[in-house]
């Protein structure tokens, strides 16, 4: 990580035990290590964030999340479970950045040089919000965002749908009449690939990937992966059926059954 502006640029990682799918998923163990570690060590390569930021629950639940972090040095801030979007910004906050990097939990396969892509993009003249996932061609489990804390803090004061509060940024993004955003994409497309960690399926896929590259080289990147994939491509079918985004397809689904504003 870059220490040369301290507090410019703070990431923050949400990450809780709570999951409908797989439970305690981000402290699920693979090379002796848990997966929100192996996460936590990959981000801290990148050279565009000068802070790195665990963001858990105030559940007591979430105590093992916030001890992990401290063992690992990073700073924790607790929050709200729900209010997502409400801990990200106090998470930040005390660090006064003006750019924030939002990641989650669930991604130990997260590149440092994706990240630090998004980040460039987010850090150009007049953007608002960069993201490689408004049309995703990355594989699920490398999605970054990255927005002026200015902005996210307009969300965090307008902000009403359940959708808004627990994803962090549709207030944003779907707002480009507004907000500036800045679109970072892949080419070849990449999306089918699923990478991510939220069923029993998904940690056999990144326990076999991390097993299989981890001990050469622990900085393995995202050609790694693909590489690793092109020789095994058996491994790719193993979490094959599962959806992108499902979580915020449910948030959406609530939405609907708010009450309209007076």
């Amino acid at each position: 990580m870059n220490a040369s502006v301290p507090g410019r640029t703070v990431a923050v990682v949400q990450a809780r035990m709570g999951s409908t799918r797989l439970p305690g998923k981000v402290l699920l163990r693979t090379c002796g290590k848990p997966l929100l570690q192996h996460q936590i060590e990959r981000v801290r390569r990148c050279t565009t964030i000068d802070l790195l930021v665990l963001a858990t629950g105030t559940n007591a639940v979430d105590d093992p999340v916030a001890e992990l972090g401290r063992q690992l040095g990073v700073a924790v801030y607790r929050g709200s479970p729900d209010d997502v979007l409400d801990r990200m910004v106090q998470a930040a906050r005390p660090h006064r950045p003006q750019y924030l990097v939002r990641l989650t939990g669930d991604c130990p396969l997260s590149d440092p040089a994706v990240i630090d892509q998004v980040v460039r993009a987010a850090q150009a003249p007049g953007v608002d919000y960069a993201s490689n996932a408004l049309h995703p061609t990355w594989p699920d489990g490398l999605d970054v965002e990255c927005m002026r804390f200015a902005a996210l803090e307009e969300a965090w004061r307008e902000a009403r749908k359940p959708s808004e509060r627990e994803h962090v940024t549709p207030f944003l993004h779907t707002q480009p009449q507004r907000y500036r955003l800045a679109d970072v994409r892949h080419d070849p497309d990449l999306s089918a690939l699923r990478w991510t960690v939220d069923e029993p399926a998904d940690f056999v896929f990144v326990s076999q990937v991390f097993e299989h590259l981890y001990p050469v080289n622990p900085d393995f990147g995202t050609s790694d992966v693909q590489a690793l994939l092109a020789r095994l491509p058996s491994l790719g079918t193993l979490n094959a059926t599962h959806g992108r985004n499902e979580g915020y397809l449910r948030s959406l689904a609530q939405d609907a059954l708010q009450p309209a504003a007076p």
